[in-house]
This record gives structure tokens, sequence and C-alpha cells, in this order.
């Protein structure tokens, strides 16, 4: 019984991870309509540009985290504005596809400065042995699981409870209506957009302190989708909740199926529970049915 609380825990603990990254692509859906395919590359870009600073050049974690932060923020800031407003009226799908562009654009740009070699990332933080009765975790997964919590909790605070959160939720429900009563919706865009620079900082120091800065981060950051797609597109608590569901899944079946049907299964468990899942409900656990009229 022991050790299936510590499995269980950890997937928990990985699952606050998924959540936060998925809040990311759910902030920009709901504001802007735009699924954000790059979301997963912003990550890998921001801990190679961390750990390139804190190993190649030498910076210490405590100035090139901040470093790091601000310079994602403006990378989101400058896909705003150059690539994706001149596009604001398009279809979909041509927006969703300039995202898959900016993919492979930062991909290739993270690889021309830092090269595609695996490196360590270290952030600060302690990795030592925890007991806690007969169960053993990881320093490193407790405090990192609690710093994102605490970012979870303040971006669903923002939404629900201040200004800006509103507007953003009135523009998500309708844009022209949010225009007609003043609501400038490219000052909406650069926020969320920035919240996305902002998760992809903290998703990709805490995935590299613990993998390591490597290309395999892509894969990881990508566990957001199933976690999208088993909450709802459109709903933070969803994501909340899915991004859990996800993370103790894996965790379970990968030691207990694992031993049956093979190893691996962490590389594409999450997606078949998404896929099954959307056969019963195709809108998520949390989100709107839609019913447009013929």
């Amino acid at each position: 019984m022991m050790f299936f609380l510590e499995v269980l825990i950890g997937g928990l603990l990985a699952g606050v991870m998924y959540a936060l990254v998925a809040l990311g692509f759910v902030l920009i859906f709901k504001a802007s309509g735009i699924f954000n395919f790059a979301q997963a590359a912003m990550v890998l870009f921001a801990a190679m540009f961390m750990g390139g600073m804190h190993n190649d050049w030498g910076l210490p974690y405590w100035l090139a985290i901040p470093i790091t932060l601000v310079i994602m923020i403006g990378v989101a800031w400058v896909i705003e504005r150059v690539v994706l407003r001149p596009m604001v009226n398009q279809e979909p799908i041509i927006l969703f596809m300039s995202t898959i562009g900016i993919f492979f654009a930062l991909i290739g740009f993270a690889e021309i400065f830092w090269g595609s070699r695996s490196r360590t990332l270290d952030v600060g933080i302690p990795s030592d042995p925890i007991f806690l009765g007969d169960m053993l975790l990881q320093s490193y997964d407790l405090i990192t699981a609690a710093i994102v919590a605490a970012l979870v909790v303040g971006l669903v605070f923002f939404s629900q409870k201040t200004r800006m959160g509103r507007v953003l939720r009135a523009v998500a429900d309708d844009h022209q209506a949010a225009q007609s009563v003043g609501i400038k919706l490219s000052t909406v865009w650069v926020v969320v957009w920035s919240i996305a620079g902002l998760v992809a900082v903290v998703a990709g120091i805490v995935w590299g302190g613990a993998l390591g800065v490597q290309p395999v981060m892509v894969d990881v950051a990508f566990k957001a989708l199933p976690v999208l797609l088993l909450g709802g597109l459109t709903s933070i608590p969803g994501a909340i909740v899915a991004g859990l569901i996800i993370g103790a899944g894996e965790a379970l079946a990968e030691v207990y199926l694992g031993p049956i049907i093979g190893g691996g299964i962490d590389s594409w468990f999450a997606y078949i529970i998404a896929m099954a899942f959307m056969v019963w409900r195709p809108e998520g656990l949390f989100g709107e049915k839609i019913i447009e009229r013929i």
C-alpha cells in the first residue's frame, strides 16, 4: 500500500507540471482562438537558453533565471506581434499552421545557438531523499511541485478575481462584444502570450533540472495536449484536474502495467486515455458543448 501511495504521489507531482503547461494553452486559446502548437518548443527554448547562460557563460542560476524570464516574455511578444497579429482575421487552421512553423523555428534557433547535446541544469534546488514513513520522495520533486502549484493557483486567481482576468473571460465569451465596450484585444493578447512565456520558463527550468536539457523535453511538454483534450480546450479547472489524472495514471500504468505489456508506457499512455475519453465526451471533462444551427 505504501508503495502504491509513493507511485501515486510521484504521478500527481508530475501532473501538476502537465497542468501548468496546459494552462498556457488554455489561456491563449480562450483569449485569441489560437491553438498554440509552439508552446512545447517555447519550453525547450527556455531550458536551452537557461542552460546556455548557466553552463556555457558561467552565470549563476539566480541571475540566469530572471534573464531567461525576460527573454522568453520578449520572444512571446515577438511571436504575437510579428507573426500572429497580422493574421488575426485568418481562418483558425492558418493560425494553427503558423504556430507549427514557430515551433520548428524555435527549435532550430535553439540548436543553432546552443547545439543539440544534452546538458545538466542546476537551478539551486536540492535533490535529497525524504522519507515520509515508509515512502521515499525527492526534495526536488516536492519543492518544484509546490512552486508550480503556487503558480497554478496564482493563474487561476488572476483569471477569476482580477480585472484583467475578467477582461480575458469577456474576450473568450465574445470578441466582438468585448471590443464594443472598449476592450483592446491587442492588450489582451500581449498579456496571455506573456503568460505563455512565463509558463515556458517555469516548465523548462523544472524539467531541465530534473531530466537535463535535451530535445526530448519537447515530447514531455506535449503531454499537455492530451491533458487539454481530457479537461476541455477552454476550461482552466479541466486543465488542472486532467493534468493530475494523466500524471497519476501514467505513473501507475508504468509500474503496474509495464512488466506485463513492456516499457515505454509513459510515451503513449496519456494519448490513449485522451482518445478513449473523447469517444465518450468529445468536449472534455469540463468543456462546453457547442450547438450550431445548420
